[in-house]
């Protein structure tokens, strides 16, 4: 691994929302080594000019799916996984080429993703991977039709969801995952968009079987995501423990309150809404499915300005599925007319690094701190469109003091 330095870069302060001009970096084994204007001469393998761009941390998405190759998860159960990761590769290359340098999934991913991309046999971001999210029978990751008699699932397989029942299912569920080394643990409580025989409104999981992914994963030192559309759902899974809450397109003010009090994250995807009800048909989802779509897609937006005046912990999602990934940096856009620029960046950094657990070590360009960064034309902070036009803004990406992109 080489040990590098780049020179000549106004280095972007994400706590403190602010440039500071003409610093120098030094990479050494995958880690910054040290942050200042005036750092001592010593012999590396390569030195980089910014020529005045600014350089800050690797982007951060908390929600997706790399295994999501299409919106139709009833058909996704029936693809072989060979399939499967040939799709999942070709999204992992895309997000990395969009600056994302972490990405966390809440679905789908495992083990064997994170590894290969650890070896260098998949090029992507780094991978927090769930294993599969958990459902009770008929929730949003049970992905069977209403004409389905099938028993077994067979979710060992390809696909989103493990399908678990009562508390000792529930647990059970919880340690398999953990054991396969998820760094976080799933579950579905409430209905959602993509799945055949669910409503939008439901609950999902009773209050104990919440209680117990819970407990299982303050066992392993890890925690719960939970994807969940309604206020009462919120509260369930908040009251319960969770520690982030997927979506919350339905949230009210009690709810962003409990959020608050209970020290736990939201994270909106408005850009799956947006793109689903724009292409979803075309993209492959089921019509029937994307309708539903329509009864959270506006509230959304409204939910984000409720919880950005009350000051909750938000973090940057998307939630993209299939061909729709492509719009991933579209999120900074729609959160763009409520959010200013500092905060929209911060909630894909150090934001984004504190729900990880990964505070100190992503997130922030500071010594000791693994080596994320990205170049880019222009200032973020005035115009956080240099973001979404990779191709034209972004001149490097490194992950873990590897370049991945260069064209200084």
């Amino acid at each position: 691994m080489a040990n590098i330095r780049i020179i000549n870069a106004h280095i972007l302060d994400v706590v403190q929302g602010s440039l500071l001009p003409k610093q120098c970096l030094l990479i050494k084994d995958g880690l910054i080594e040290a942050v200042g204007n005036d750092l001592p001469e010593e012999p590396v393998d390569m030195t980089l000019d910014a020529a005045g761009r600014v350089v800050m941390p690797g982007l951060c998405d908390a929600h997706v799916h790399i295994t999501a190759g299409t919106p139709d998860f009833v058909a996704l159960r029936h693809w072989p996984p060979s399939y499967v990761t040939a799709h999942a590769k070709h999204i992992l290359e895309g997000m990395l080429m969009r600056g994302f340098t972490t990405v966390r999934d809440a679905g789908g991913a495992d083990f064997g993703y994170a590894q290969a991309i650890e070896e260098g046999l998949l090029t992507g971001p780094r991978l927090l991977f769930c294993g599969h999210a958990l459902s009770q029978t008929g929730g949003h990751g049970d992905m069977r039709l209403p004409g389905d008699n099938q028993t077994d699932h067979c979710f060992c397989c390809a696909g989103l969801g493990k399908v678990c029942d009562g508390v000792a299912e529930v647990r059970k569920a919880c340690r398999d995952e953990i054991r396969k080394g998820a760094h976080q643990i799933k579950l579905m409580v409430s209905g959602g968009v993509a799945s055949p025989t669910d409503r939008i409104d439901s609950t999902q999981f009773a209050e104990d079987e919440i209680r117990a992914a819970v407990e299982e994963t303050e066992a392993a030192n890890i925690y719960v995501m939970a994807h969940a559309y309604t206020n009462r759902a919120i509260k369930r899974a908040l009251e319960a423990g969770v520690r982030s809450i997927e979506h919350g397109n339905l949230i009210e003010s009690d709810g962003i309150e409990l959020l608050k009090k209970k020290g736990a994250f939201l994270v909106p995807t408005l850009s799956t809404y947006d793109q689903l009800a724009l292409r979803g048909v075309e993209a492959g989802m089921p019509e029937a499915l994307q309708k539903k779509v329509y009864s959270v897609l506006d509230a959304g937006l409204q939910a984000l300005e409720a919880a950005w005046l009350a000051d909750a912990n938000i973090v940057f999602g998307t939630d993209l599925l299939g061909s729709m990934h492509d719009a991933q940096l579209k999120e900074f856009a729609i959160r763009g007319e409520i959010i200013p620029p500092d905060e929209l960046i911060r909630s894909a950094t150090v934001k984004a690094a504190e729900l990880f657990n990964l505070s100190g070590q992503i997130g922030v360009l500071a010594k000791g701190y693994r080596a994320d960064l990205l170049i880019v034309d222009g200032n973020p902070l005035d115009d956080p469109g240099v973001l979404q036009q990779p191709e034209k803004y972004l001149k490097l990406i490194m992950k873990d003091g590897r370049i991945y992109k260069n064209q200084l």
